[in-house]
């Protein structure tokens, strides 16, 4: 407990630096799985009788057979444009909303509230960058046409005239289409995702007391058992959302039809095992996603505090 308290609070730019760099590391290592998911989110293989839906492996390979490699990369511009700020905004809210709902005479913070602010941290960012970010990627993604073909023209050519053609027909609306179930999924993410590693970390401290800092590989491991808690509570909400924010805006419909439309087609059609469709390569790039970021986060948060103390310490030893 003394540990935390001992430390002092890390500025918002701190955050904004290695919460940017952790979340570009793992968005470049991880978004292949990502395309997969959303393919597999969108795909209607299995529906025939005798079939079974495509599988993971089998739906990325057929991805780079019609589409070469890089099309297991489509999206990442838009993933790489809102990463720094939501990185920014879920560490510097997390921390901010912990510290208001510590307890004030021990600044200690208790894991029912640290689950609290986690789903806060996880709505903020939802409502500020995901929601937006993840309709432009979704459409990019569901683009099956091959990179290697350059008189197959995509509707969208990039994130920047997805995002303008997207405004244009359907209204800036449309890039918070789903945003209810973005919220929902990114705070029980993120309400599951800190606690866990909150109190893995404080278990690791209390059985290596004599380190000051845990090893990076420890805060990897930490960020994958954390990271694989979310995909698994909320399956179903980010299989709807992902086919929700693909469609396009029926005129005369709320949000709430829309979302008990397509819940309700994929369980007459698809069956239950629909709503977790994707599920593996969820799992495979949220977890080792979250433990690349906080990993770097926490190495690159400690490499800033060093720089900051160094030239004050060097003043007084003169």
């Amino acid at each position: 407990m003394s540990r935390n308290g001992d430390k002092k609070p890390v500025g918002f730019a701190t955050h904004i630096t290695a919460g940017g760099i952790a979340g570009a590391m793992e968005a470049i290592c991880c978004q292949p799985l990502d395309t997969i998911k959303v393919r597999m989110q969108l795909s209607k293989s299995g529906m025939a009788p005798g079939t079974k839906p495509r599988g993971f492996l089998a739906t990325g390979l057929m991805i780079v057979r019609r589409e070469t490699p890089l099309a297991l990369y489509k999206g990442l511009g838009a993933v790489l444009s809102g990463i720094v700020p939501k990185m920014a905004i879920r560490f510097a809210s997390f921390e901010t909303y912990k510290e208001w709902l510590a307890d004030k005479s021990t600044g200690n913070t208790r894991v029912g509230n640290i689950f609290i602010a986690g789903l806060a941290a996880g709505t903020t960012e939802a409502v500020a960058v995901v929601c937006p970010m993840e309709v432009v990627k979704i459409r990019l993604q569901a683009q099956q046409h091959s990179l290697a073909d350059p008189l197959e023209a995509p509707r969208y050519r990039n994130a920047g005239h997805a995002v303008y053609t997207i405004i244009r027909e359907e209204g800036f609306s449309a890039l918070y289409r789903g945003v209810s179930l973005t919220a929902l999924r990114q705070a029980t993410n993120q309400g599951a995702n800190f606690t866990a590693y909150q109190e893995l970390k404080k278990l690791a401290h209390i059985y290596q007391p004599d380190l000051k800092d845990l090893p990076s590989y420890q805060h990897m491991i930490i960020g994958l058992i954390s990271g694989a808690m979310g995909p698994f509570s909320n399956a179903p909400i980010d299989t709807i959302k992902t086919r929700l924010q693909k469609a396009t805006y029926e005129p005369g419909t709320t949000a709430f039809q829309r979302i008990a439309a397509i819940a309700k087609d994929m369980w007459k059609q698809e069956g239950v095992r629909s709503f977790y469709k994707g599920i593996t390569p969820r799992v495979l790039r949220v977890a080792p996603g979250q433990a690349i970021v906080f990993a770097v986060y926490e190495k690159v948060r400690g490499i800033i505090e060093t720089m900051k103390v160094s030239p004050s310490q060097d003043r007084y030893s003169e």
